[in-house]
């Protein structure tokens, strides 16, 4: 049974070099920031370099201590967010080759460790990167029990396989016409792999013809790096959040020695080694200017984008499949600066329109839009207190209309929207219809209380409240009815508010979603 040893280790040192050597002016030319570095190729080449000297310098006895020395010395001269990702990669492998030997199985276990360890070291994954293609391999492999080279083989295959489908996975990768640059890079380490195994050839077995574009020449953001030493690692989960929000491509990544690789995208050069100085010892500093592609002309493809960010998954699939980016927040929480800007920098587009399905989410949309790192996109918020606003935004959204017709035609909407609310009450209060007890359904209309069903709420009793509330809402007119179910909403609730509805308003028409949200029965927008 044939295992990886120190030899094969090192020769997959020397052909990643190599094969990203070749590789390198092809994914220098994928420029489509925020997504790759501006220099994507000779970051990984720079890193990977500087781990075959370290290895080589090592003198290593074991698996186990060559791929360490070359974890380690990829951390240390990780370079761009490519570099600090890549170099998890190999401290993933490394980390799992201390366990075990590295046979076939035991190289699958290894690619699902270096899945978690570049996962982790990301602030925030984004979907049709190098991490969505790393995740695919480790998945695909997860429970392979053949041999070393055909689940090195299975595993560079698969990668190159999920490489083509990133454009449709990240609209600016589609824009620009390119597949990501930092996932190219990892099919070409793993084409490397195979071919030490196997004995083949080492040469990148996909070539890549990239699309250059234009860029601006002045940067308004900056690519910062440094390594962090002495410090607790308790403290690092404030410095991702710190260094989110300045900008985004966040990622502290460790070296499994107490060391760590710094790496952010912002416009605050100083706040940035700040954020490290107040916890340990920066050195190695790197600071380079960002490049960003010349916005996309209107005409010349898609010019602009609506984007949403809301709670409760089943909403967010709701939107995702009428073709919306949405960036779906846990119940309660808020959005991080980091996210909304990947949510909006990731749009494709100059023009971006920003739906957020509450106030606090609105605020965060707010926050994000007058960003220093969003300043190269013309963002519009358009205030929304309700998912049910959002989805009537949408309903009249046209991308074929003037941006600014539409935005207007969106935000009219959104405001000609009336809501309403089913809530359960969790304690006792007192109401502009009367005092509420913990377990009564409230019933509301854009915000204020308007009836109360004595508890306990049941099927009959939710109807009965939602049939009154929209009562209310309908006596003012209107034709249409959306009523978004919550995760604590009966089965049956929707259909029997639709039949009462149908028999005392049957002129207006209903429909129903599940929503998902947590913090009310049901959520519903007359329109």
């Amino acid at each position: 049974m044939r295992v990886l040893d120190v030899a094969a280790v090192s020769a997959w040192s020397a052909a990643c070099v190599h094969s990203l050597a070749v590789l390198r002016p092809s994914i220098d030319g994928i420029n489509v920031y925020p997504v790759a570095d501006s220099d994507t190729g000779s970051n990984l080449l720079f890193t990977m370099t500087a781990a075959r000297d370290a290895l080589a310098e090592a003198e290593p006895a074991t698996t186990a201590e060559a791929l360490a020395a070359f974890a380690k010395g990829a951390v240390a001269a990780a370079k761009g967010n490519s570099g600090v990702i890549m170099s998890q990669v190999v401290r993933g492998i490394a980390e799992s080759a201390a366990a075990r030997e590295l046979d076939g199985p035991g190289l699958a276990e290894a690619l699902g460790c270096a899945d978690r360890a570049a996962t982790g070291a990301v602030s925030r994954p984004v979907a049709g990167t190098i991490l969505t293609v790393l995740h695919t391999v480790a998945a695909t492999v997860r429970d392979e029990t053949g041999s070393l080279e055909e689940v090195a083989a299975e595993a560079a295959s698969v990668a190159a396989e999920a490489l083509e489908e990133t454009p449709k996975q990240l609209p600016v990768l589609a824009v620009a016409g390119v597949v990501d640059a930092g996932a190219r890079g990892l099919v070409a380490v793993l084409d490397a792999l195979h071919g030490v195994i196997s004995g083949g050839l080492t040469e990148p077995e996909h070539p890549l013809e990239a699309h250059h574009h234009h860029t601006i020449d002045a940067p308004t953001a900056w690519e910062v790096m440094y390594l962090l030493d002495g410090v607790d690692e308790g403290s690092l989960p404030g410095l991702r959040k710190t260094l989110s929000g300045l900008g985004d491509s966040v990622t502290v990544a460790g070296d499994g020695a107490g060391a760590y690789a710094v790496h952010v995208h912002c416009a605050d050069i100083g706040a940035a080694l700040e954020a490290g100085i107040e916890l340990g010892r920066p050195r190695r500093v790197r600071v380079e200017p960002l490049i960003t592609p010349t916005p996309v002309e209107v005409g010349g493809g898609i010019d602009r984008s609506v984007v949403a960010v809301v709670h409760g998954g089943p909403l967010a699939e709701l939107l995702r499949a009428e073709g919306v980016a949405v960036l779906s927040v846990p119940p309660g929480a808020s959005p991080t600066v980091e996210e909304m800007l990947g949510l909006i920098n990731e749009a494709a587009g100059h023009h971006v329109t920003v739906l957020p399905g509450g106030q606090r989410l609105t605020a965060a949309a707010d926050a994000a839009a007058g960003h220093a790192m969003a300043a190269d996109r013309d963002v519009v918020v358009i205030p929304c207190v309700s998912p049910v606003q959002v989805l009537a935004a949408l309903a009249v959204h046209d991308k074929d209309r003037r941006t600014n017709d539409d935005v207007v035609a969106m935000a009219e909407a959104a405001a000609a929207t009336r809501r309403g609310e089913l809530r359960i009450a969790q304690e006792e209060s007192l109401t502009w219809v009367g005092r509420a007890q913990a377990g009564d359904v409230v019933g509301l209309v854009d915000g204020e209380v308007v009836l109360i069903e004595p508890a306990p709420a049941s099927e009959t009793s939710l109807v009965a409240a939602a049939v009154g509330v929209l009562n209310r809402m309908l006596a003012l007119g209107g034709e249409l009815v959306t009523v978004l179910t919550g995760v604590d909403a009966p089965v049956r609730l929707p259909g029997e508010l639709a039949d009462q509805l149908r028999l005392e308003h049957p002129e207006v028409e209903v429909t129903s979603y599940a929503g998902g949200q947590t913090d009310a029965v049901l959520l519903m927008g007359v329109e």
